[in-house]
């Protein structure tokens, strides 16, 4: 049964459409979605026999731009080269540009997308779990800096959101917990069924589409309030402070998810050290996300290594160490100038 959430967005209001099959019945749907003019869709290496080459011979006029797999691609470079590739296609400022992937490819299709020409209609068609619940929605795209994660993006909504659940059948198991790890914060922060709802082994079973329709909501819910993130928006980060500076101090070789979900386990560990919930959310917190194959643990990474990489934060602000936590499960908080010493205990004792 498909599911639609409509998102009101500046400048308008977009749809996400959650539908099994989707994907295949694009070249029927391409007028009502838009893409009946020339288009260019933009995957990865993995993908583009998977569905890209498919997607492309279903639209009329599609153009198909194939990026390397991998975060470490997600920088400028890329982004460069994508321009090129969009020049190549003869895209125009009423084309669009369609990202047909994981977080990587959504976020550097959509920079690219936000950029060209000042801005080309985008819509996004997620693949991997991660990107259907988080990153495909909201409209903040970007790229990676030597420096750290993200330094570099833009806001721009999405035209269409397009969701077929059952791409999920050829996303590896890892890539699959990871977005567990995401899904495990959208529940902590607002939705305690959605952590009731979760099982490794999900991405086979006929619940994930509504799995995938409750974690969207929650982000749709934040994202509606304050869509440049001014203040309750900034709860999505809640355990990436520690997640990024995981990526970057493993050079990316811990991927996002993961990160996130030791992210999540040293933040109930710091809120519960600065006196702001009952040790009992470590335990809820641990539990949740060790019954999905994700790490608990920083397993040997340095705390002041992860420290400094968190000074290039930028949630930080004026050099203040700044953190979104929790007081209970839908009870999220950001807490400013947290003490280093706090922070590198927390470090220290999740090895």
């Amino acid at each position: 049964m498909a599911e639609r959430i409509d998102v009101t967005a500046p400048g308008g209001t977009y749809p996400i459409l959650i539908e099994r099959g989707l994907l295949p019945d694009m070249g029927t749907r391409a007028g009502a979605f838009g893409l009946d003019r020339r288009v260019a869709v933009i995957t990865n290496e993995t993908l583009a026999p998977l569905y890209g080459e498919a997607l492309c011979d279903a639209l009329p006029d599609a153009h198909l731009i194939v990026m390397p797999d991998g975060e470490q691609y997600k920088n400028l470079n890329t982004v460069a080269n994508l321009y090129q590739e969009l020049v190549r296609a003869r895209l125009d400022r009423k084309s669009a540009v369609v990202a047909l992937g994981g977080g990587v490819v959504g976020d550097t299709a959509g920079f690219a997308a936000a950029t060209y020409m000042r801005g080309v209609r985008l819509v996004q068609i997620p693949t991997s779990l991660l990107a259907m619940v988080d990153s495909s929605v909201g409209g903040k795209v970007g790229v990676d800096l030597p420096e750290g994660k993200n330094l570099v993006g833009a806001f721009k909504q999405p035209e269409l959101v397009l969701i077929d659940p059952n791409v999920l059948y050829t996303l590896p198991p890892r890539e699959w917990r990871c977005g567990l790890g995401e899904v495990i914060k959208h529940g902590l922060l607002a939705d305690a069924h959605l952590l009731e709802m979760i099982s490794p082994s999900q991405s086979t079973t006929p619940d994930t589409g509504q799995l995938v329709r409750r974690a969207v909501q929650v982000k749709v819910d934040l994202v509606q309030q304050d869509p440049y993130e001014d203040n309750v928006r900034a709860y999505l980060n809640l355990g990436h402070t520690f997640a990024h500076a995981i990526e970057q101090v493993t050079h990316y070789q811990r991927p996002h998810g993961e990160a996130v979900a030791t992210g999540l386990v040293a933040a109930a560990w710091l809120s519960a050290r600065l006196g702001l919930c009952d040790t009992d959310l470590i335990g809820l917190v641990e539990a949740k996300v060790a019954s999905v194959g994700l790490p608990i643990r920083l397993n040997g990474l340095k705390p002041e290594q992860l420290w400094a990489a968190m000074a290039t934060d930028k949630k930080w602000q004026a050099g203040n160490a700044r953190f979104v936590l929790l007081k209970d499960v839908g009870q999220p908080t950001i807490i400013e100038a947290v003490e280093k010493d706090d922070v590198i205990a927390i470090l220290e004792g999740i090895q």
